[in-house]
């Protein structure tokens, strides 16, 4: 995140990232009497006066687009710097508006696919994208679910036949969770799922063993706590996520460079019954504001999804509940 610099004013913009059902989001090109004229960004504008950041969006996706919102999510925050500006940017997910989009101030639109990084990574079927908006490009890649597996209880054999059968059904993002398992056969285990994830388009994230996700060719790693706190640097690999409690925890992840984090627990758990947990309103505040994506978990279930965008989650992540029929 690009620091501001000292006693400049920062600029408060809402932006929206306009989500149609098949996954694409809205472009559009800032027109040419404007600063960075040509650029392509997500729309939005200033946060006037008295305004609330949503308020804002309404209002200037109205003016903008012509079209009245109907569901936004909050979702992530960027600061970055131009040289002629400090803004601070409040994204929100579009999933719902009435009205036909046309260009009230005659720029162009362009629906765009989410970028893959299976091989060499897609471009973008437009450019140049406005600096501030890259890492949002990057955390339209993570699907809403992330399934953490549960070979414990489930055995082996049984966890990767759940395995084929959620991946033909869209499952995209799995973390390999299993510390009971000796090194060997976890080093197999990981070979198999990965295999079978890439055949599907999906990505496999290790916990904890950077050594092993690069060996097996897995697509990252998901950080302890513990592992946060001591890193100085972000390992090297692909994708990195990162398990937080508190918001300590997740400005660490932010700073270390994590592509996104766990916040948990939310709710009480069936391992954990009367331990502390979160709550959806303190689970909000800690993720507002945030700079990557978070998902929610503990205690969820496929029917909290809504629930967990409402409070600023990207999504949840599920460990029994991910294998269920």
């Amino acid at each position: 995140m690009n620091q501001q610099p000292e006693n400049k004013k920062i600029v408060e913009v809402s932006a929206a990232v306009l989500q149609r059902p098949d996954g694409t989001f809205l472009l559009a090109q800032r027109p040419a009497d404007k600063i960075w004229a040509g650029y392509w960004e997500f729309p939005g504008g200033k946060v006037e006066p008295g305004e609330t950041a949503h308020h804002a969006l309404v209002r200037e996706l109205r003016e903008e687009l012509g079209i009245e919102v109907q569901t936004a999510y909050p979702w992530l925050t960027r600061v970055f710097t131009y040289p002629h500006a400090t803004v601070r940017l409040s994204f929100f997910r579009v999933t719902e508006w009435t009205g036909e989009m046309h260009p009230h101030e005659g720029q162009q639109f362009s629906w765009q696919a989410p970028l893959s990084h299976e091989g060499e990574r897609e471009l973008l079927a437009v450019s140049p994208i406005l600096p501030a908006n890259a890492p949002i490009l990057r955390a339209l890649e993570l699907p809403s679910l992330y399934a953490i597996s549960n070979v414990a209880e489930l055995g082996v054999e049984p966890f990767l036949i759940s395995l084929q059968a959620k991946l033909d059904k869209g499952l995209r993002l799995i973390q390999l969770r299993e510390k009971d398992l000796a090194p060997e056969a976890l080093r197999v285990l990981a070979q198999r799922v990965v295999v079978l994830a890439h055949a599907r388009g999906a990505k496999v994230l290790l916990n904890g063993d950077v050594a092993l996700a690069q060996e097996v060719g897995a697509d990252g790693v998901q950080l302890s706590a513990t592992q946060l706190a001591a890193l100085s640097e972000r390992p090297a690999v692909d994708w990195c996520g990162a398990s937080c409690h508190n918001a300590e925890e997740l400005r660490r992840a932010e700073v270390l460079g994590c592509d996104f984090a766990l916040l948990s627990p939310v709710l009480p758990t069936q391992s954990h019954p009367g331990a502390a947990h979160l709550g959806w309103e303190n689970f909000s505040a800690i993720a507002a504001g945030s700079t990557i994506p978070v998902y929610a978990l503990g205690g969820l279930t496929h029917g909290d999804m809504q629930t967990a965008w409402i409070h600023g989650a990207h999504g949840i992540a599920l460990l029994r509940q991910a294998w269920v029929s």
